[in-house]
């Protein structure tokens, strides 16, 4: 799994060579025209995709991994074969938990502490319509969602400009829900989470992995005693 989600980032390096013999190109996954190629896959990340792999916690449903840290979606399918790697935006403030409350509130009245993107395991389904079109409900009841740049998002927000940018120090700039690229939602992520919908596991900003997501000291100590 390390080396197919190191494939899909794109990030192996190929050593000049002579002019009569060239290696061959590393493989790699065709990005959407909006997205950023050569984001980087975290540790974190690759350790969530090998638990997720290993263990089923997917439970045949296709999934995504969402690592605010570096603002990178990786998406997989039902069986986890990596199906693309984007750059998303999310929520202005750091944080791992929602506010209470925060899912009932209009926009205008949430503060800029609440614009947060939970991290956390979710079961993620296409449900009520938003602004006359259905909308991936990442979690429903604080209203952080999955979806493309709104229409009427401000200009001076340059989310677009902030999404493409070479680095994901300016991605976070919603109210907490996770901003893809158009082409990714319309090619692989709604065909995929259309039917059952899938799970999204977000990374936290500061809270420890293994609190975030218990399972993983299970896994990690499995992988010792097989080493062992």
């Amino acid at each position: 799994m390390t080396f197919v989600l190191r494939a899909l980032a794109g990030i192996a390096l190929v050593a000049p060579a002579a002019a009569s013999a060239r290696p061959p190109e590393p493989p790699r996954v065709e990005a959407p025209a909006e997205a950023e190629t050569g984001t980087i896959i975290s540790e974190a990340a690759t350790r969530v995709a090998d638990w997720i792999a290993a263990s089923g916690d997917n439970h045949a449903l296709p999934y995504a991994i969402v690592d605010k840290q570096n603002a990178t979606l990786l998406l997989f399918d039902a069986k986890g074969k990596p199906l693309d790697q984007v750059p998303v935006l999310i929520g202005i403030a750091a944080g791992d938990e929602a506010t209470a409350g925060v899912g009932s509130k209009k926009l205008a009245e949430i503060g800029p502490a609440e614009k947060t993107t939970p991290a956390g395991r979710f079961l993620a389904k296409f449900g009520i319509p938003f602004r006359k079109e259905r909308i991936l409900w990442v979690d429903y009841a604080t209203s952080v969602a999955m979806h493309t740049i709104p229409a009427d998002a401000a200009k001076k927000d340059r989310r677009r400009e902030r999404m493409l940018s070479a680095t994901p120090d300016d991605n976070r700039i919603t109210f907490g829900c996770i901003n893809v690229p158009k082409a990714f939602y319309g090619k692989f992520l709604r065909p995929q989470f259309s039917r059952k919908g899938g799970y999204v596991y977000v990374l936290p900003d500061t809270k420890p992995l293994e609190e975030v997501f218990p399972r993983l000291r299970v896994h990690a100590l499995t992988q010792g005693a097989s080493a062992s």
